[in-house]
């Protein structure tokens, strides 16, 4: 099997990782506020994230010659490893309820501010965890500063929330009011924003043409968006938002020293003997139980949805084939993301790999690009937001200076 053995090798990991796992989220969003069922979305995305783990296993993991100290892949399946391989499985689900967590949490609280606070909490716990698990190899002096920026930017993420939730109430309130003098005093359309483009732009949230009293940020903007989305979220509590997104958080911390545990057997649970899991096996079974719970969860949700979804069925999503191709290429991006993120870990440290919980800064670009998050907020918002990025920064170059060698 092909096995990462360089510092240099491992942050290459770390950067493609990046990337995938910073871009996903982008597809996922874009489709709920398409108007897809996000129980549609996810079910095909779990089909491609499972098959980007089995891709992974046949490929790296059958690659050079097997030993007995590092099996390949299909070697390592019939071996007596079922501590390891529950820890891998334990990893996975709760991989599955944080991902399926922010499917939600994307429409209530926004695309950037729900990768900061989540990736952030991933930190804050995660890479504490990894770094006593990994038996301290990343430098401490390094390491935790970098995880007080992270602790920082959750804190500036929830104000980002706050303060955009604001702006965009305002905007709300003054379109209502000027709405009722415009249709006192001309009887006309109350929309104060000229249009003279009579061309219009391409939309890309729906691929329509728009016009320019639609442009990003405006209240009419606000409202087509909430009327074509699946999620309906006017009116309710930004609370429920942020602690879903905090429970995300907390779910996505656990996953990576359980697999750390799977690859590395800290708590001598093997028997004598037996290799440890390679990278490959043990990312084969977080990925299938990630699979099995998210199929098992989402199914439920097409029969009792939440957060006044449509009623659904299995039958209505097959037939769904709006946005399938970009549910599935979102799972593809997923799937070799994280695959990635646990080759470069068992290189340089998994405490080193959560650098790659980077992945708001990514998000937050096809955010803004794509979706107009933040445009025309106050300046208050503005200043938030680049204290939250500039935190994000600062901790990804300080986790990646504090990369170790596992010996």
């Amino acid at each position: 099997m092909y096995v990462v053995e360089s510092k240099g090798g491992a942050i290459t990991c770390m950067l493609f990782s990046l990337f995938c796992l910073g871009t996903w989220p982008a597809i996922m969003t874009l489709l709920e506020r398409r108007g897809r069922l996000p129980q549609h979305t996810y079910l095909d995305y779990t089909i491609t994230n499972l098959l980007a783990a089995v891709i992974i296993a046949f490929t790296f993991g059958e690659i050079g010659k097997s030993t007995s100290e590092k099996p390949n892949f299909l070697e390592q399946l019939p071996q007596d490893n079922w501590p390891s391989v529950l820890f891998a499985m334990a990893g996975g689900v709760v991989l599955s309820v944080g991902n399926l967590s922010t499917q939600y949490a994307w429409a209530f609280v926004g695309l950037s501010v729900v990768e900061v606070v989540s990736s952030s909490l991933t930190v804050v716990i995660g890479t504490t965890l990894n770094y006593f698990l990994d038996d301290k190899i990343n430098k401490a002096e390094i390491l935790f500063p970098g995880v007080g920026c992270f602790l920082i930017a959750v804190c500036l993420g929830s104000a980002v929330h706050a303060s955009n939730s604001a702006d965009n109430r305002r905007k709300l309130d003054t379109y209502s009011n000027d709405y009722k003098m415009a249709e006192v005093d001309t009887n006309t359309s109350a929309s104060k924003e000229p249009n003279p483009n009579q061309g219009g732009t391409k939309d890309p949230e729906n691929g329509n043409v728009t016009t320019e009293k639609t442009k990003f940020g405006s209240a009419v903007f606000l409202m087509e968006l909430e009327n074509r989305r699946a999620i309906k979220v006017f009116g309710r509590n930004i609370m429920i938002g942020l602690a879903i997104t905090f429970f995300a958080g907390v779910c996505f911390s656990l996953f990576s020293p359980a697999f750390n545990l799977a690859t590395n057997d800290q708590w001598h649970k093997l028997k004598p003997g037996v290799p440890h899991l390679s990278v490959y096996t043990a990312f084969f079974y977080f990925s299938v139980s990630c699979f099995v719970i998210a199929i098992i969860l989402n199914i439920t949700f097409l029969y009792y949805p939440i957060f006044n979804l449509p009623r659904t069925s299995i039958r209505a999503y097959l037939k769904d084939w709006n946005g399938r191709g970009w549910a599935f290429l979102a799972g593809l991006l997923c799937g070799f993301g994280n695959g990635l993120q646990f080759m470069g870990g068992q290189a340089a440290g998994y405490a080193a790999a959560d650098a790659v919980q980077a992945l708001p800064l990514v998000s937050t670009f096809w955010g803004i690009i794509l979706f107009g998050e933040y445009r025309r907020s106050s300046r208050r918002t503005y200043i938030l937001l680049a204290g939250m990025l500039s935190m994000f920064i600062a901790a990804v170059g300080v986790l990646m200076a504090s990369s170790g060698h596992r010996k």
